[in-house]
């Protein structure tokens, strides 16, 4: 069987997750046989999650097209204005509930996305299996650092985390999902992702150090694990970061 011969153009800033030490926007890639432009892109360390159009000149395409030779694939990434293949946006704003499973190694971002009120499913014990599995039933977004992990066919919502610092990673997923109109903080608990209640002081007076029972009086529960949460010092500390994320934005509690 006689091989064919493509081309694939990544368009920045998709060209920093090729895997060839060639980081050139255009990658030549011989094969055997009918292979999908899927298959490809990710076979140079691409995970599918991470692109927003597919295009052979003036075409669009889908992940199940199959390459030609002599072709020239031009593969642009994904952003709240150019995704055109995961069905997560209209017109730029994210069309689906924006509700996250994250892998054990975001368990702070997890926090941070519970503190701005997003629903953010996490455990330090979920398997590979398990994310992508809970993924799929519950349509949620996988975060994750492990690219295999988004390569799997059934996956249609993902993003592939690119920073380790934390503060870059939650603005990370506030770019790319368009989410900063709908921060609504400190709903969620941060613990376990329920939604917080309101409750009144004296049902919780006698779990509470004596300068919080003086100074404040309103309180919220979590219905999950019980923690109590009242307008502390961490909800500056919270502010004060946001405004270092975001500088020059407003972001009211």
């Amino acid at each position: 069987m006689n091989a064919t011969t493509a081309q694939i153009h990544f368009h920045q800033p998709l060209q920093k997750l090729l895997r060839s030490r060639n980081r050139e926007s255009l990658q030549p890639i011989d094969f055997k046989g009918h292979q999908t432009i899927k298959h490809l892109v990710e076979s140079l360390g691409v995970p599918h999650t991470e692109v927003g159009m597919l295009q052979v000149m003036e075409s669009r395409l889908g992940f199940g097209y199959l390459v030609k030779n002599s072709e020239v694939v031009h593969v642009y990434p994904a952003t709240a204005l150019q995704d055109h293949l995961s069905g997560m946006f209209k017109d730029g704003q994210i069309s689906i509930p924006p509700s996250f499973i994250l892998d054990n190694h975001l368990g702070k971002l997890a926090g941070d996305l519970r503190m701005l009120g997003f629903d953010a499913d996490y455990c330090n014990q979920y398997q590979d299996q398990e994310l992508a599995e809970s993924a799929i039933a519950q349509k949620r977004i996988l975060l994750t650092r492990d690219r295999q992990l988004l390569m799997r066919k059934l996956i249609q919502y993902g993003y592939l985390v690119r920073s380790i610092n934390t503060d870059e990673q939650l603005l990370e997923i506030l770019q790319r999902f368009n989410l900063s109109a709908g921060i609504n903080l400190f709903q969620r608990c941060i613990r376990c992702n329920h939604i917080l209640e309101p409750v009144e002081k004296k049902a919780i007076e006698h779990r509470l150090e004596p300068l919080t029972k003086k100074y404040f009086f309103e309180f919220k529960i979590c219905p999950g694990c019980q923690q109590v949460y009242w307008a502390g010092s961490h909800i500056e500390r919270m502010m004060n970061r946001l405004a270092e994320i975001f500088p020059g934005k407003v972001i009211d509690f």
